[in-house]
């Protein structure tokens, strides 16, 4: 591709670089230009203009974001037209968006001129949100560089991961203080979260926070039908010793992982029973606020896996906004609120 100026009788069937208004003849960057509408500028006093000359093998923006964006495009994902070297992708279902960023990574470093960007991966998406858009530089690329980009874009590097468990069990532990009001609010908040999904509260326990209890109630949420199972602790889980790691494997049940590097979100506990996923949620989780609980229960009920490495990897970016209730918050200080606010 050339770009630079040119004699304006010779510019015609070149695409204009800038746009140009010349008396009352106007020309549009990035559109060809007629002849005709070359010599009225001339007419008007216009000796060259800026433009681009397409060379052999050279793709315009509009064709190379459109084959780049055809080659992102996986499950759950339609594009739409594209215009001025972008090409968008947008979410045809709810769902958590995947990202192979490895990849995405290749297609950014094959040239300056060929650049994809997307939303942060396992992010919740809905239907038509925009996740991802192809922006080709400058308006034109050579053709084997859109090949090298279009071959890095393996078809799975972009996704809408589905929702795919819709019944959840709920166990909330009760202690001396804990009004029923809290836990009211706390099942308000989490049917808000699961609105999105298409996911509800199938069946609910409330039982004392002692480990005997949790187990019975663990095991009747799960025998109700329950596909997901989350355990709010009247007390924060301070240790794999406490009353709910080990009511869940009083029940049969594992603990695959207690503690994430997101805060809030830090005492947040991953486990299993018969195959169904638990979460002990940290008392974070009974702000409306965004905080650790939301990525981990957005991916189980994806079903998606949540292993020890998924969630030591959430470190980086971790650092969510203060939830100022938590008794505890990071800068220190008095609170009024009860230990149920804990992180």
């Amino acid at each position: 591709m050339k770009f630079g100026p040119v004699p304006i009788r010779e510019a015609a069937g070149l695409i204009a670089a800038h746009s140009v208004k010349a008396g009352a003849v106007s020309l549009r960057k990035g559109n060809p230009i007629p002849p005709e509408v070359a010599v009225r500028l001339q007419d008007e006093g216009v000796r060259e203009v800026v433009a681009v000359t397409l060379e052999p093998g050279d793709v315009g923006e509009d064709a190379a974001a459109e084959r780049l964006a055809g080659q992102l495009l996986g499950p759950g994902l339609r594009r739409d037209a594209p215009f001025t070297g972008r090409c968008n992708l947008f979410a045809t279902r709810n769902g958590l968006l995947q990202v192979g960023r490895s990849g995405i990574d290749a297609v950014n470093s094959v040239d300056e001129a060929i650049t994809v960007a997307t939303l942060a991966p396992f992010k919740p998406v809905v239907a038509g949100e925009m996740v991802a858009t192809v922006k080709i530089i400058p308006y034109a690329v050579p053709g084997f560089l859109l090949e090298e980009a279009c071959g890095a874009a393996r078809p799975g590097l972009l996704g809408v991961a589905p929702y795919r468990l819709a019944r959840v069990g709920v166990v909330s532990t009760v202690l001396p203080g804990l009004k029923d009001a809290t836990i009211d609010k706390t099942l308000r908040n989490l049917r808000r979260r699961l609105a999105p999904t298409g996911a509800e509260i199938a069946t609910e326990r409330r039982v004392p926070h002692a480990r005997e209890a949790v187990a019975r109630a663990l095991a009747q949420v799960i025998e109700a039908g329950a596909e997901i199972a989350v355990i709010f602790g009247a007390s924060a889980i301070a240790d794999r010793r406490d009353v709910i790691p080990a009511g869940i494997e009083a029940a049969g049940g594992t603990v695959a992982h207690l503690g994430m590097p997101v805060d809030p979100g830090n005492l947040l506990l991953v486990g299993a029973r018969g195959g169904v996923p638990v979460i002990g949620a940290p008392g974070c989780a009974r702000s409306p606020k965004e905080n650790g609980f939301d990525w981990v229960l957005h991916r189980l009920l994806a079903g998606l896996p949540v292993t020890r490495a998924d969630i030591v990897g959430l470190g980086v970016g971790g650092l969510l906004m203060e939830i100022v209730s938590r008794p505890q918050p990071r800068a220190g200080g008095a609170s009024a609120e009860t230990e149920e606010d804990d992180a």
